[in-house]
């Protein structure tokens, strides 16, 4: 069933309609708010609330037009509004960030060079303005199709498209300079190009 059917069904009062949008997003929207919030309990808190306020949304007889960008959009909201409580500020003092789930299969040297890597991954997106990172999450971790980005960020599609390209051109200089290693001047040449 298309999620317009669901959401349908869920506004004529059919619960398994309701069951089956939840199963469809529940996953990717928490998986999206954990690498947002770095916080399970806190993504799971937001979750449940942002279905919740489609019920609501519902219940008054508002149609959204694209259930899946509403969700993000709503929940995109919510870390916002938690972002900016001071609740956050609590929490963020009282809770270091979680550990790195071992992988016991894996040696580990592959283990640490799979954490590096993820590590200066998520260093680099945090390097980057806050509009980059969410189409650059919500794109690639979330798989949303730039309408849908345009949608739950409230932009024109053409600026997701600008913002998504200078983001992957900021992680590519960022990674790339990263890895490249200097080389020695030899005979004449500096910096590897010859001298006129």
């Amino acid at each position: 069933m298309t999620d317009e059917e669901l959401v349908q069904g869920m506004m004529n009062g059919d619960q398994a309609c309701f069951e089956a949008l939840v199963h469809r997003y529940h996953a990717p929207l928490s998986g999206f708010l954990q690498r947002q919030l770095k916080d399970p309990g806190r993504a799971e808190d937001i979750v449940q609330e942002t279905f919740l306020k489609l019920i609501r949304q519902l219940k008054d007889k508002r149609n959204p037009d694209n259930v899946q960008a509403w969700l993000y959009r709503v929940a995109m909201n919510q870390c916002r509004d938690y972002w900016k409580s001071s609740g956050y500020q609590t929490d963020r003092n009282r809770f270091g960030e979680p550990p790195e789930r071992k992988d016991e299969r894996t040696s580990v040297v592959e283990l640490a060079e799979r954490q590096e890597t993820r590590r200066e991954i998520r260093q680099t997106l945090d390097e980057l303005p806050k509009v980059q990172r969410e189409v650059v999450l919500l794109r690639f971790y979330q798989d949303l199709k730039l309408q849908d980005i345009a949608d739950v960020l409230q932009l024109p599609l053409g600026s997701v498209k600008t913002h998504l390209y200078k983001a992957l051109r900021r992680l590519k200089s960022k990674l790339s300079k990263d890895q490249e290693v200097p080389l020695p001047a030899r005979g004449g040449k500096k910096d590897g190009i010859a001298e006129r």
